[in-house]
């Protein structure tokens, strides 16, 4: 219980000596009715003015009484509410800011005002489409073929997707002839060194000029060139080149490279051509 503070208990005594004047006033009119009682209305020395005087007193003494009672009752009460209630502390003060002097002229100072960000318009975002990836050419024979080595007497054709080897036939060939010369053999005995270092498949075409060549042997110009072309396999098979690679075809003179009205022009079209493709057997 929270103890009561010095104004309270001194509040409390007055009141406390104030009731027991009252209660010694109230004895003292009790006991004179008492006595008056007892020798009567009409006793010794008595009149009946002085005992009708006395009556009102008693009534008075009771009601002062009666408001007695109810100030001590409500007394009581707010000491008991008072007891009973939790101790209110103020609150703290900060000394900082009873010390604290702001700078003159500080009231007349205008917050800044930020400006709010305005909103951006979104921006469109343009997907390009994805590139293609350019498909690398393929390989080409020539890329992995010595041709350092082929000599002079060999022209090489390199097209889109295979390799011509062109040799004359006077190189390789005499007049009429289907059987190979020697000079001729040393030229495909280089070549032959060559091509066998790839695996690709070789065709070996006959060309001749327009002339009419008509004997027991070659009827005509299909059966020399196609002649001329497979004893250039036999060759190349004998120097190391897999049959399974080789192929012959005589095209007689429907490929010609030059007019065939002149003597140098048909000896231009007297040709073999050796022609190795890219893909692969």
């Amino acid at each position: 219980m929270t103890p009561s503070s010095p104004s309270s208990i001194a509040d409390n005594r007055h009141w406390l000596a104030h009731q027991r004047a009252l209660e010694t006033e109230l004895a003292k009119a009790r006991e004179r009715q008492c006595n008056l009682k007892r020798t009567g209305p009409g006793g010794p020395g008595a009149s009946p003015t002085e005992s009708d005087g006395d009556g009102w007193m008693l009534t008075y003494l009771d009601l002062m009484t009666l408001l007695l009672v109810m100030v001590l009752a409500m007394l009581a009460h707010n000491m008991t509410r008072a007891s009973q209630a939790p101790a209110v502390l103020p609150p703290p003060v900060d000394i900082s800011s009873l010390t604290h002097i702001d700078p003159p002229g500080s009231l007349l100072l205008v917050p800044p005002v930020v400006a709010e960000p305005e909103p951006q318009e979104p921006v469109a975002v343009v997907e390009e489409p994805p590139v293609a990836a350019t498909p690398e050419p393929p390989s080409s024979p020539l890329d992995e073929l010595p041709l350092d080595q082929l000599g002079s007497d060999i022209e090489v054709i390199h097209n889109a997707r295979s390799v011509s080897f062109r040799i004359d036939s006077s190189i390789l060939f005499p007049s009429g002839q289907t059987d190979l010369d020697p000079k001729g053999m040393q030229v495909l005995q280089r070549l032959a060194q060559v091509l066998s270092g790839v695996p690709h498949r070789i065709v070996v075409a006959g060309h001749t000029d327009t002339r009419t060549i008509r004997n027991a042997q070659y009827p005509s110009n299909w059966e020399l060139s196609g002649a001329r072309a497979g004893s250039v396999v036999r060759y190349l098979q004998q120097q190391g080149i897999a049959s399974n690679r080789l192929s012959a075809v005589g095209l007689a003179a429907t490929q010609p490279l030059a007019d065939n009205s002149s003597a140098e022009g048909r000896a231009k079209n007297r040709r073999v051509e050796l022609t190795l493709e890219a893909a692969k057997p």
